[in-house]
């Protein structure tokens, strides 16, 4: 199929949410005719695969280097680079700070964005806790959430005990458990922690990326699919009458030439902060647009476990396996208004140049709420652009009162759960990251029961007052989510997907 055959479906964006889009589309419809662009290219030779899995040992080398502190903050390195980047055609294909993308980010420094075939989807650490409680937002009811989300964990391939705990791991596991009972639920307790994976033939565990969710995004045959990437969609094509979006104006990024794509329906699932950045520039401003931005508080730790404290020798603590930052990956689910936080633990062994062991060492991650405010929120120039032409975003956010709580809150939760591993000096070994660092931003397109002004899409991800144009991703989450996102985002990638499929598609536009 070639791009300018009038596909029933546009997706604006290759990864892990428009993987997702296009699975459960084909598992639909065998002959659903699907065009995906992105504006970025592939990194190695397979367009959306994991760099985990990467075959390049260079690739291999550079996205373990910038994984093993074990904080998505660091995939771009540990400074944040203000320094604006060349013409957008100039860019090494990978992650880049938003600052210097040309976006005015002061308020989340460490805000990122990926650009490159298959978006996040190929630097994501694959943590795949899933939603509860004050995260779960509107649908047909309980029963369908759990369809939903049980729909989006067999996309993700979500494995529930990916690293079963060693020795010292079960240890650690124990001291959370004793820390936090939980509501006594299974689901609700301490555990390790949920993770997108499997077992390759080579024994590693490969992490899914959107050529795993979709495979002909990585290249194997669909004659009714095409994927084009250096493909910028830099506005939408509406038609006010009819209340339908046309297609997308399209840039060839290395050319700069332009083209428009046609399509019965679309859909934009190019992250929280380019989706509503593309409603925009298109001439679609919703009050709520760019609004609601979210992103929770996220708090890190270190302390060397206690290994006499604890019965252990050093003999006992496990080699970490190549191609891995840790040995162990714990999860801490929050439990309501009682425990709002949220924990990621993620331990490793530290071993000598012989790979003799040293130490065990426990990375305690801990996310807070943050509240839902209209006045955290991204806005959009009408006369500046930033390095892809595109309107440049400016972000607004900070912590209100009640967030600040919940953040003094988990630091001395933080603190008293490291002083039951080992010694732990709070002022040199945690700290509060800097905003964007988590990168999992939400809300900017978030999806509401009814068109009031405080939402941009219904509950199935359709763009308030249009037909035919759907969100999906992170950004449409509307909840102060805690726990590890990109889960609870592909949950509206899963209702998209359902709505896109019932649309009969026209004849012609």
């Amino acid at each position: 199929m070639t791009p300018t055959s009038h596909p029933d479906v546009l997706i604006v964006g290759s990864g892990i949410m428009g993987a997702i889009v296009a699975r459960l589309l084909r598992q639909h419809d065998a002959g659903a005719r699907i065009v995906m662009i992105d504006g970025g290219s592939p990194i190695g030779d397979t367009p959306g695969l994991h760099l985990h899995d990467v075959a390049d040992p260079d690739l291999w080398d550079r996205y373990n280097e910038r994984v093993s502190s074990g904080i998505q903050g660091m995939y771009t390195g540990a400074e944040v680079v203000r320094e604006v980047a060349p013409d957008a055609a100039d860019l090494t294909p990978g992650m880049f700070h938003a600052l210097a993308l040309g976006e005015d980010a002061d308020d989340m420094p460490a805000s990122a964005l990926a650009w490159n075939a298959g978006g996040m989807g190929i630097h994501w650490t694959a943590a795949t806790p899933w939603p509860s409680g004050f995260e779960t937002f509107a649908g047909e009811g309980d029963d369908a959430w759990a369809a939903d989300l049980a729909t989006a964990r067999e996309a993700l391939g979500v494995t529930p005990v990916a690293f079963p705990p060693t020795a010292p791991g079960a240890i650690v596991l124990d001291v959370l458990r004793g820390l936090f009972a939980g509501d006594g639920s299974a689901d609700r307790r301490p555990q390790p922690m949920p993770m997108a994976v499997h077992r390759a033939a080579n024994g590693s565990l490969a992490r899914t990326g959107p050529a795993t969710i979709f495979p002909p995004i990585g290249g194997e045959d669909d004659a009714d699919f095409s994927l084009m990437t250096g493909s910028l969609a830099t506005r939408l094509l509406v038609d006010d009458d009819s209340r339908r979006v046309l297609g997308a104006r399209v840039r060839d990024v290395a050319t700069g030439v332009e083209s428009d794509l046609f399509a019965h329906a679309v859909i934009v699932c190019a992250d929280a902060v380019r989706t509503p950045q593309l409603l925009f520039a298109s001439g679609i401003r919703p009050d709520a647009l760019g609004r609601y931005l979210n992103e929770h508080a996220f708090l890190t730790g270190r302390v060397l476990l206690d290994l006499d404290a604890f019965g252990l020798e050093l003999a006992d603590l496990p080699p970490l396996q190549r191609g891995e930052f840790c040995t162990d990956s714990l999860w801490l689910p929050h439990n309501g208004a009682d425990q709002p936080l949220h924990g990621q633990i993620m331990n490793t062994t530290y071993a000598d140049a012989a790979g003799e062991p040293l130490a065990y060492s426990v990375g305690v991650s801990l996310y807070t709420p943050v509240e839902s405010r209209p006045e955290n929120r991204l806005t959009f120039s009408e006369t500046e652009v930033d390095v892809f032409g595109m309107p440049r975003v400016a972000f607004d956010f900070s912590y209100s009162e009640r967030d600040l709580a919940h953040i003094d809150g988990a630091r001395a939760q933080l603190q008293r759960i490291a002083e039951k591993l080992g010694p732990f000096d709070p002022a040199t070994e945690s700290a509060l990251l800097e905003p964007g660092s988590s990168l999992h931003l939400t809300g900017t397109v978030r999806s509401g029961e009814t068109d009031d002004g405080a939402s941009v899409c219904d509950p199935e991800g359709r763009v308030w007052g249009w037909q035919n144009l759907f969100v999906a991703g992170n950004g449409v989450i509307p909840t102060p989510v805690v726990a590890n996102a990109t889960l609870t985002g592909a949950i509206t990638a899963v209702r998209a997907a359902r709505a896109l499929s019932r649309l009969t598609a026209p004849a012609s536009l």
